[in-house]
């Protein structure tokens, strides 16, 4: 516990400490963390610069579930009682830095999560788009629709990362838990972007490794990644964007697309055994089809806002396999949610999303797993939403001897959202 206080402690100090260099106005080719930021995908590309010096913004998240689920199964494996309860306080701390024209740094950190209840970075990135660093004027037209991100960093795989809660950053998210299948991975690497007109290129590499180490070099290859797109508004009632991504590696000592978010599902304890806990069993809810040492996923997501009505979906194939498996095996994932904002400004809205997997189970079986959300939301302030959620969650073809047999998770949810 004086470990915890003791960095607790460290983190104020330093917030107090970089306070006086913390500007309130926003940076340049950056997504706002608050209401703002909603239905904003990759960082915008500013036509004018407003930098006049390096500027130091401190920011971050914290968010509280109240949880009311309950779960079953065949009962060939006993469940984990639960009851109706908070579940950890969650915190991020975020640092966003104007290095130059054009040039920012982003870094976060976990301050609390339900895998770690101490502090541990995420990860963090270099973003270019501009290049009068190096010289004035150089590549100034390309740079018009060029942007370079380099880092240990989130990759852009699909769009349902741009939308999912990212341990307390959950403004984004209209609804408490993310994706059956919830791609979501941190590597190093870098990515290019070239943007112009609504339409969108990405090409990214990274070395395809969660842990970064230097050990065991014949283990894993290089990750490669790429995105298409349009995203343009049509006129002033009707936004349109479609995308289509890919990720993939053809040798990985541990492919963690599915599992790589340790910060955990906000499902607690659902469909776990009686020696469960909640830090170590931390992905409750969630579904990975164990492509450990190989993959090539696609995803495609369309997007349509009209007025305060918006549609978000996902088609999603992945298909891999583990260094002991002779033939590939395909999860496919599908998803659609459908939000209305209404009010002054938005500022309420309520929202469904259906969501299923279907995939070839590493234990032989051909599964499938169904989940259904109910929810809406208020936004108190532009950076304080209160969310409900009713969710319910059924699995289907898994053997009589599996914990999930015949199994179901359901109930509501409540969650708080402070983003600045």
């Amino acid at each position: 516990m004086r470990k915890y206080v003791k960095q607790g402690l460290l983190v104020a100090a330093f917030l107090v400490g970089l306070s006086g260099f913390s500007q309130n106005r926003q940076l340049d080719n950056f997504r706002s963390p608050d209401k703002n930021g909603i239905n904003v995908f990759e960082a915008p590309k500013d036509t004018v610069s407003t930098f006049d010096g390096i500027k130091v913004r401190v920011g971050g998240s914290s968010t509280l579930q109240f949880q009311a689920l309950n779960h079953e199964n065949s009962g060939a494996v006993d469940l984990i009682p639960i009851g109706d309860n908070f579940n950890l306080a969650t915190a991020n701390l975020d640092l966003d830095v104007a290095l130059a024209k054009g040039v920012r740094m982003h870094l976060r950190t976990y301050l609390s999560s339900r895998h770690h209840p101490e502090p541990y970075v995420k990860g963090g990135y270099f973003q270019v788009d501009n290049l009068d660093f190096i010289s004035p004027g150089f590549l100034e037209e390309a740079m018009k629709y060029l942007t370079i991100k380099v880092g240990h960093m989130e990759n852009n795989y699909g769009d349902t990362h741009f939308r999912r809660s990212d341990n307390s950053q959950a403004m984004y998210n209209p609804f408490v838990g993310n994706l059956i299948m919830d791609a979501f991975t941190t590597e190093v690497g870098g990515e290019v972007y070239f943007r112009k007109n609504g339409f969108i290129g990405m090409f990214g590499l990274s070395n395809g490794k969660l842990n970064q180490a230097v050990s065991n070099p014949e283990t894993t290859g290089a990750s490669i990644l790429a995105k298409l797109g349009y995203d343009g508004q049509v006129n002033e009632d009707l936004r349109l964007r479609i995308t289509g991504s890919m990720y993939s590696t053809g040798k990985s000592g541990r492919v963690y697309l599915y599992s790589a978010d340790r910060t955990g599902s906000r499902y607690y304890l659902v469909m776990e055994d009686t020696e469960a806990r909640a830090s170590s069993n931390f992905r409750s809810g969630r579904y990975n089809p164990g492509f450990d040492n190989e993959i090539t996923a696609f995803m495609i997501n369309p997007f349509v806002k009209y007025k305060g009505l918006e549609f978000f979906g996902t088609f999603e194939t992945s298909s891999g396999k583990t260094d002991a498996e002779t033939d590939n095996r395909t999860a496919t994932q599908l998803a659609g949610e459908l939000i209305y904002r209404f009010g002054n400004d938005e500022n309420f809205y309520l929202g469904t999303r259906y969501n299923t997997v279907t995939s070839d189970d590493p234990s032989g079986s051909e599964i499938t797993i169904d989940r259904f959300q109910l929810g809406g939301g208020v936004f108190l302030t532009k950076n304080i939403l209160a969310k409900i959620e009713y969710v319910n969650q059924q699995y289907d073809g898994f053997d009589t001897t599996s914990i999930f047999s015949e199994g179901e998770f359901k109930g509501v949810l409540l969650e708080a959202v402070i983003s600045f």
